[in-house]
């Protein structure tokens, strides 16, 4: 047996602090283990050693050693203590133990000395014949190590393998003879290499630190393990080589990595997110002013992809919307960034520069890449790009402002006519003048009752029923006919406009879930939208909804307020802060889109909220990819233990519905169970019926 116990030649070192990867093992080990501070005390000891003592661990844990020692056999007891403190190798004694009762204990003890931590290690076994004994411990120790969960591997002074227990060669793929003999080497990469070498040195000076290790199995796959290493020493205190305890680690870490792609990559395309564009934007303009040289923010917007969506689906729409990355990415160097802040808007920095032609050569190719048609699993569609640029520093020295800057400038160049680009310029402040005009229209529809809203079922996955809805809001306008959001709500936020809107669609949702729970269901809820401009109003004027509800006496958790994940940029804590007066008054709070870019699991331990909505995406790759089930089962258990409810956003199918239903996810909402309707439509659907 490799290991060896301190009646053989080789001293197995136990750490002075025991890590958590070593605490189980000096539990479970066939020989007693003391760790003593300076004053004699007893800092840890294992089950073997409180079995000696013949009391717990718990009770044992403190007190001086000294003072189990038979009063005859303290003053040796006192003189190998003293050898052992002053570093003297091979320091051993043989004394009693009076245990609980008074009963006696007949033990050998063997000591070591931890220069760097100065406490005393002290190894007992019961006295008797040494072969004996040691045949025990050796046959008891084998079979915790065989059996053990994780692998145990050791090695000579040379780095050679002298032990692998079967687990160890399990999680590398090899039989126990093919390791046995084999350097270390062998079985990790350079990186690796180093990381070990350097690990084993430190612990031989007292240091003791887990690392994460990447080894090569045999069949040539990755394995990631969490490596904790212990020295082995002669009784003359010489190294002899090394324990390592080994714990497989690669799922953890491919799960951490994807939950990090996931809140920094945009799923469909594949480009960073807001969140990652921004930061790579700041760090340009950070290596722009360290040049000398300007850098190009391209904002582009696709036009007409609403049409093509509306037309031809969803499904339709993201093949346009990856294939629009691909060709984007195309046109662009490689030093270039380029991200999807959201919807059909993409931007590209520019980085680097040091004449302008440059950038119009690449703005160019962009529009004209994507102006060419786009074939979409058997359908063709067209669409555009209008472009518009700033430059920095010319146009713009902060982030924010440089970021507007190339907004207003494709406002220019949609209003141009669109598949072209534009810089920024003191014009584009008149466009931005001319959009204001919206406003106006909006102040009147306001005025004249032209907004209206829809419904969405959410439907309850435990019993099929309509549990709840989200209120959707439509602008009828005299002219241009029925409008959804997202070709108005961007200028009511501007104009700051949104803050008067969003007080409708609440009183109007009160009103209507009113009555429903009248009707139909005493516990229906109604969900509305709440955009970032909402939560930079006063948080006294949320008086005013909470004074309504009274009024209407319904109870505030009959609203749900949902945020979108782009609230999240403006910080954490502003946004707890901006959060808490819903909570105050009663009102539920649900995160809508979850994992569409910038939040993460971090988050809903850190938010008060009550939902968590699953965006469409993970939804969607239920059916599509293999490792889509294992995604929205992890979101739903942790949104579980943190006591939120899950609504899963974008069930189109009879198999998403089932297998978020088998997961455990509590609510489902999509078209497949029912899309925008009026209030009447969703009464005939059935208001907390099934």
């Amino acid at each position: 047996m490799a290991p060896r116990l301190p009646g053989g030649g080789a001293v197995f070192s136990p750490p002075a602090q025991p890590t958590a990867g070593y605490n189980d093992l000096f539990l479970l080990a066939p020989f007693g283990f003391f760790l003593l501070a300076p004053d004699g005390t007893i800092q840890h000891l294992n089950l073997a050693a409180a079995r000696l003592l013949g009391v717990s661990r718990s009770v044992a844990t403190g007190q001086a050693l000294r003072g189990f020692v038979l009063e005859a056999h303290r003053e040796r007891f006192d003189g190998f203590v003293a050898g052992t403190m002053a570093g003297l190798p091979g320091a051993r004694c043989e004394l009693s133990l009076c245990g609980a009762g008074g009963a006696l204990t007949e033990v050998s003890l063997r000591g070591s000395f931890d220069v760097g931590t100065r406490a005393c290690r002290v190894v007992g076994e019961l006295a008797g014949d040494p072969i004996d004994a040691l045949a025990r411990s050796e046959e008891r120790f084998r079979r915790i190590v065989h059996c053990a969960d994780e692998g145990v591997w050791e090695v000579d002074a040379f780095g050679r393998t002298t032990f692998v227990n079967p687990r160890m060669a399990a999680l590398l793929g090899y039989a126990i003879e093919e390791m046995i003999e084999q350097p270390v080497a062998r079985f990790m990469d350079d990186e690796g290499r180093t990381l070990l070498e350097r690990n084993i040195s430190r612990r031989r000076q007292g240091e003791v630190r887990r690392y994460d290790f990447k080894f090569i199995r045999s069949d040539g796959d990755e394995l990631w393990a969490c490596v904790a290493i212990n020295p082995l020493f002669d009784a003359a205190g010489r190294y002899l080589g090394a324990l390592a305890l080994i714990h497989d680690v690669t799922r953890q870490r491919a799960a951490a990595a994807r939950i990090w792609h996931q809140a920094n990559y945009d799923d469909l395309t594949g480009l960073p997110n807001r969140h990652m564009f921004m930061d790579r934007l700041g760090q340009e303009i950070r290596r722009a002013d360290r040049g000398a040289a300007f850098l190009a923010l391209l904002f582009i917007d696709l036009d007409r992809f609403k049409e093509v969506n509306d037309r031809l689906g969803h499904a339709a729409g993201d093949l346009l919307l990856t294939e629009a990355a691909q060709r984007i990415g195309a046109c662009v160097r490689g030093s270039d960034s380029i991200g999807r802040l959201g919807g059909d808007e993409f931007t590209v920095v520019l980085s680097g520069l040091d004449r302008i032609a440059a950038v119009d050569r690449i703005a160019q190719d962009i529009v004209d890449a994507l102006v060419a048609p786009f074939e979409l699993g058997g359908q063709q569609a067209e669409v555009s790009a209008s472009i518009g640029i700033s430059l920095y520093p010319a146009d713009a020295t902060a982030i924010g402002d440089l970021m507007a800057r190339a907004d207003q400038a494709m406002y220019v160049a949609k209003h141009a006519g669109r598949n072209r680009y534009s810089y920024y310029t003191s014009g584009a402040q008149q466009a931005s003048l001319a959009r204001q005009a919206i406003a106006a229209d909006l102040r009147v529809a306001l005025a004249e009752g032209q907004f209206e809203l829809l419904y969405q079922p959410i439907v309850s996955l435990r019993d099929g029923a309509v549990r709840k809805a989200e209120a959707l809001l439509r602008w009828r306008h005299p002219r241009r006919g029925l409008l959804r959001p997202a070709e108005f709500m961007p200028f009511a936020e501007s104009n700051g406009l949104i803050v008067e809107i969003g007080d409708w669609v609440l009183r109007e949702a009160a009103l209507q879930v009113q009555r429903w729970q009248q009707a139909f269901d005493p516990a229906f809820q109604v969900s509305v939208n709440k955009s970032p401009v909402q939560f930079r109003r006063d948080p006294e004027l949320y008086q005013g909804w909470l004074d309504f509800l009274r009024q209407l006496e319904l109870a505030p958790r009959s609203i749900v307020i949902e945020i979108g994940e782009s609230v999240l940029l403006d910080g954490m804590d502003a946004v707890i802060e901006r959060l808490r007066p819903y909570r105050a008054m009663g009102l539920q709070v649900a995160l809508d889109h979850f994992g569409s870019g910038y939040s993460s699991l971090a988050h809903l331990v850190r938010y008060e909220l009550d939902y968590v909505k699953i965006d469409h995406a993970f939804v969607e790759a239920l059916e599509h990819e293999a490792n889509g089930l294992a995604l929205c089962e992890a979101i739903i258990a942790m949104a579980h233990k943190l006591g939120l409810e899950v609504v899963a956003e974008g069930v189109e199918t009879e198999v998403q519905r089932a297998l978020l239903r088998e997961s455990g996810c509590d609510y489902a909402q999509g078209y497949m169970l029912g899309g925008p309707m009026t209030a009447a439509e969703l009464e005939r659907l059935g208001c907390g019926a099934r």
